[in-house]
């Protein structure tokens, strides 16, 4: 009950340090705007650098395993490269 009695100084108080407090608030407000507008197009270049090197990295660790038989794949062509006879051009 005892609440119900203070409301109004409460209401009184929370208006009057509200108003008073309101140009701090905007002028907080528009600080953090102007600087995430500054700094968002820095914070998108970097989240793009590390979706760059997260897709690279994939990669290489779905090619790295396929990569002893791309090696024998070419000792293979090189052999039969060198072993096979030449080809005779503009005949």
């Amino acid at each position: 009950m005892l609440w119900l009695l203070l409301l109004p100084i409460k209401l009184a108080f929370a208006l009057t340090f509200g108003l008073l407090l309101l140009p701090f608030v905007l002028l907080r407000m528009a600080i953090k705007a102007a600087l995430a507008l500054v700094l968002l197009p820095f914070v998108f270049l970097f989240v793009l650098g590390v979706l760059a090197f997260a897709v690279l990295a994939a990669s290489f660790a779905l090619v790295l395993p396929l990569l002893p038989f791309a090696f024998i794949a070419f000792c293979i062509w090189a052999v039969v490269r060198a072993t096979s006879r030449p080809t005779l051009h503009g005949a």
